[in-house]
């Protein structure tokens, strides 16, 4: 079975510690994302750390009407790494996530995306998966491009 899932690497020419402060800040991701316009903490979380709580305000490939998304963090690894699911305490319907790894003076940056191998998933994957993917890498990238102008400005 083809993965269910794509990633994107960037080098940011600042250290991990600036990186990991802007990646892990859901409140500005709306400032990078071509697709995930707003972000908040919710349910009393109030930064990074495995079982935070929050909610993100996608609109889907930049057209039609915005809705929030539920999100917790599954992995925190400070200055490593950083993942999400999407979806439901009870169903996740995917991740996403960026792993840190330090590279001279900078960072590589990798955000990246896995959908939960459930059936219904699948069978999305099967159908529409090459497209979908296409357009989580290109934003992907112009969300690592835009953090990378902030952080090198």
């Amino acid at each position: 079975m083809k993965p269910l899932g794509g990633e994107v690497t960037l080098h940011i020419d600042a250290p991990p510690g600036r990186v990991w402060a802007l990646v892990t800040d859901v409140t500005r991701i709306g400032e990078f994302s071509p697709e995930t316009v707003a972000g908040r903490w919710t349910g009393g979380s109030t930064g990074p750390e495995v079982g935070a709580t929050f909610a993100g305000k996608v609109i889907r490939n930049g057209v039609g009407p915005t809705y929030w998304s539920a999100c917790q963090v599954t992995r925190c690894e400070p200055e490593r790494l950083f993942e999400f699911s999407v979806g439901t305490k009870k169903v996740a319907v995917n991740n996403w996530g960026y792993r840190l790894e330090p590279s001279g003076a900078g960072t590589d940056v990798t955000e990246y995306y896995r959908l939960e191998p459930v059936l219904p998933v699948r069978l999305y994957w099967a159908l529409l998966g090459r497209g979908r993917g296409r357009t989580n890498e290109n934003g992907m990238r112009t969300t690592l491009e835009r953090m990378k102008s902030v952080l090198e400005g």
